[in-house]
């Protein structure tokens, strides 16, 4: 328990030496390091998966999370141990100031990362979203590139439209040709049943019609096969240009498109708004925290006895000082005597 306590001691930039004299102190301290380890114990957290979105390898993501954990922790000591209680509250604050905004940013940066693990779910679903959107616009874009696909089917479209005409045109004379026969009364037969002059007439009419309707299936057919294999041939191409671009779009998933998803689903949702602002605030009360309690904190036995160790120093360099120059002006007089030096007559 020595350790712990000595240790969030070092974590909150004071002197232990000094510490030890002021036992009314010693909580309050350790409150403060506690707050400043675990502040750099969360940015290395956020870094850490922060950078792993970035390089995928959790070897680089430790490694750099613990550098950045690191850094945070001391400059969160530095501007702690830098504060010192003084007994003109405008001058701590004047102090203070800085100290706060430069806080109040490194909460922002520490929060994010966090942010976007928390609300990873819902990051994902705007990010699968985005997938699809992209997968559609690239397949657009790929129709423009290879345009000849949509004349070729139009092509394919016209000739089934010719053949659909001519089995129309042949199923009209099939029906004309069965009301001959049976007789049944219309615009173009007789009303007459049996197998006479109009009967054979329009027999021929429909055996002619099905003789050229299977010649043009025939044609067609040739020619619809042609076209299908230069569609199959563009179409190969144009898959083999959209997987070249798949993989870029399976992988937008990295720390930026996360942190678009993120603005996105704030926008969209007040909820999320909200709770995103909170997490913020969260951190930015966490990383502001130990300067309040210094601010917030009456001047203590500890800061009485960092003055006047300040001050013994202080005291002891001016009399080192004096004394450095007194052994120097005698070493002076006593070389000058020594050359017995005296004005020159004129």
């Amino acid at each position: 328990m020595k350790k712990l306590t000595r240790f969030f001691w070092f974590c909150s930039g004071a002197y232990a030496p000094l510490l030890e004299k002021s036992p009314t102190e010693t909580h309050k301290y350790v409150g403060i390091g506690g707050t400043v380890f675990f502040t750099g114990l969360l940015a290395a957290i956020s870094a850490g998966y922060a950078l792993f979105t970035v390089f995928q390898s959790v070897w680089y993501a430790i490694g750099f999370g613990l550098v950045w954990g690191l850094m945070i922790f001391n400059l969160d000591r530095f501007i702690v141990s830098s504060m010192r209680k003084r007994n003109n509250a405008w001058a701590e604050w004047r102090m203070a100031i800085p100290r706060l905004v430069f806080a109040v940013l490194l909460a922002i940066v520490i929060s994010k990362p966090l942010e976007i693990k928390i609300f990873e779910r819902e990051i994902n679903r705007k990010l699968d979203e985005k997938k699809t959107e992209m997968i559609a616009q690239s397949k657009e874009r790929l129709k423009l590139g290879f345009a000849e696909i949509n004349d070729l089917e139009a092509k394919k479209d016209s000739l089934r439209a010719e053949v659909e005409a001519a089995t129309v045109f042949r199923d009209k004379l099939q029906k004309e040709y069965d009301f001959e026969r049976f007789g049944t009364k219309s615009d173009g037969t007789s009303g007459i049943v049996g197998i006479g002059t109009n009967a054979k007439k329009k027999e021929q009419q429909l055996d002619a019609a099905q003789n050229d309707l299977n010649n043009l299936k025939a044609a067609h057919q040739v020619r619809i096969d042609t076209l299908d294999a230069q569609i199959q041939r563009l179409t190969a191409l144009r898959q083999a240009e959209f997987d070249k671009i798949q993989p870029n779009i399976d992988g937008f998933d990295g720390l930026a498109a996360r942190l678009d998803g993120l603005q996105v689903l704030t926008e969209e949702s007040n909820a999320m708004a909200m709770a995103n602002i909170f997490i913020m605030l969260l951190f930015v009360a966490v990383e502001t925290a130990p300067i309040f309690v210094k601010l917030i904190s009456p001047r203590g036995p500890y800061d009485d006895l960092l003055d006047l160790a300040e001050h013994r120093v202080k005291s002891y360099t001016k009399e080192q000082t004096v004394k450095v120059d007194g052994s120097s002006d005698k070493r002076l007089r006593d070389f000058r005597t020594s050359l017995d030096i005296r004005p020159e007559p004129l």
